[in-house]
Parts: C-alpha cells; sequence; structure tokens
C-alpha cells in the first residue's frame, strides 16, 4: 500500500506543528500549509514532507496551494485563531472579519477545493479543529464563539451530505491548550497571555495532536464524529479550576 498523503493547514506553529509531526510518526507523507514559508520548509524537510505557502484568507493562494497537492487522502483543517476579547457594544469589525475569514470562510475555501481528490481517493478524511468556543460562548468572546458555531456547523453539515461517499469526518474540540494562540488574540501581550493559563496544567499542542491522530488511524469504516478533550481543571469555557 503507497503512503498516504495528509495535507495540514497552519502548520507551522502550535497544533499544526505537531499534528504534521505526529502524522508523519503515523506512516503519512505530510504536505505542509501555512503563511511563515520559512519555518514550514525546516518542518517539512525534518519530517520527510513538502511545504507550500498558504493564506487560506486568500483565495488565489488557496487555488495555488491545492494545485500542487497531487493527491489527498486526510485534510486537517487546523488554520484558524482569536483577536481581541471585547464585549459585543465595544466589538472590533477588523477583528471580527478577520476570524470569520480565517476559521469559517478559510476551512470552506480548503475543504471545498480537496473534496474531489479526497473523495478519489477511495478513503478520506477531513479532520476540523473547533474549539469548546463552538459549542458555547462567553463573554467577550463572541466574535470567536460565533465564527466557531460557524465552523463546527459546516464541519456538520459535510458529515450529513457526503454521507454514503468513502469520506469521514471528524471534529476535534480542544479546551485549554497553551500555544501562541492567546499571545496572538491579545496582540503579543506575553503577560496578559500568561495569565490564562495561571493556576492549571493545560493541554499542549503534542496532546491535542495525537488525538488527531488516533482518529485518522482508525478503520476505514470507523467514524469518530467528534471528540471533546480539555485539561482536568476544565469543566467547560467558563468553570476553570485554578490552584
Amino acid at each position: 500500500m503507497s503512503m498516504r498523503t495528509a495535507v495540514v493547514t497552519g502548520a507551522s506553529a502550535g497544533i499544526g506543528e505537531a499534528t504534521a509531526r505526529a502524522l508523519a510518526s503515523a506512516g503519512f507523507h505530510v504536505v505542509l500549509g501555512a503563511r511563515r514559508l520559512n519555518r514550514l520548509r525546516q518542518l517539512a524537510e525534518e519530517l520527510s514532507g513538502t511545504a507550500h505557502e498558504l493564506d487560506v484568507t486568500d483565495v488565489e493562494s488557496v487555488a495555488s496551494f491545492v494545485d500542487q497537492v497531487p493527491e489527498c487522502h486526510l485534510l486537517v483543517n487546523n488554520a484558524g485563531g482569536a483577536r481581541g476579547l471585547e464585549r459585543v457594544e465595544e466589538a472590533d469589525e477588523e477583528n471580527w472579519h478577520w476570524m470569520w475569514q480565517t476559521n469559517v470562510l478559510g476551512t470552506l475555501r480548503v475543504t471545498k477545493a480537496l473534496l474531489p481528490k479526497l473523495i478519489a481517493s477511495g478513503e478520506g478524511h477531513v479532520i476540523t479543529v473547533t474549539s469548546i468556543a463552538g459549542h458555547e460562548v462567553y463573554d467577550g468572546g463572541a466574535g470567536y464563539t460565533s465564527a466557531k458555531h460557524a465552523q463546527a456547523a459546516l464541519h456538520q453539515t459535510l458529515r450529513s451530505e457526503h454521507l454514503g461517499d468513502p469520506l469521514r469526518l471528524t471534529e476535534i474540540v480542544p479546551g485549554m491548550v497553551e500555544t501562541d494562540f492567546s499571545l496572538n488574540r491579545f496582540d503579543g501581550d506575553a503577560e496578559r497571555a500568561e495569565r490564562v493559563y495561571q493556576g492549571l496544567q493545560p493541554l499542549t499542542a503534542s496532546d491535542v495532536a495525537e488525538v488527531i491522530a488516533f482518529a485518522a488511524t482508525r478503520p476505514a469504516h470507523v467514524n469518530l464524529d467528534r471528540i471533546v478533550l480539555q485539561p482536568t481543571a476544565q469543566y467547560n469555557g467558563s468553570r476553570i479550576l485554578r490552584r
């Protein structure tokens, strides 16, 4: 059996980078996409993979990326993120626009473009990394939670629309994961980002990546529809035990 190809978006750091490593260890040829091409090339060389520049908010970038992927068995929609933590009455529309472009339309663009190749593989699999923010809401998070709710709805709709096709769909729903997520959300404010994880042991990017690799390596007739993983100190998006 020839090596299967896995595409990972947002692969230059955090969960995306860890996922690329986990999938390469599981025997996939990994095709890595992100905007930071220099970091991607180093990772691809280390993993004997392939790196292509990808900005999921740019239609032409997505088209160029997909043209360079001759076949695809697994797509991991990981690109995404949050900006700001303002109440609705103080919402920054530019932040909202970026979050919807990245989390929702970015997922749509890449998935839509790769679906023919995924189905043609005979054993396609789409894994989308959403968030518990895609199933709950919290004060100050409307921009991000609304985008993640939409991303989750998109993914769940695909599961129904492609019932009977050789295509599995898995939603990965992480809670608190210590990556550069909060640093990006707070525009580089390291002190504020560190406070998010104080008093508890959050998940790591590798924790999430191991779950993604597990889902990706189940037999073809097994579909893990949704996997929620959180630190033991977290009950939901707003109830967290800090010591």
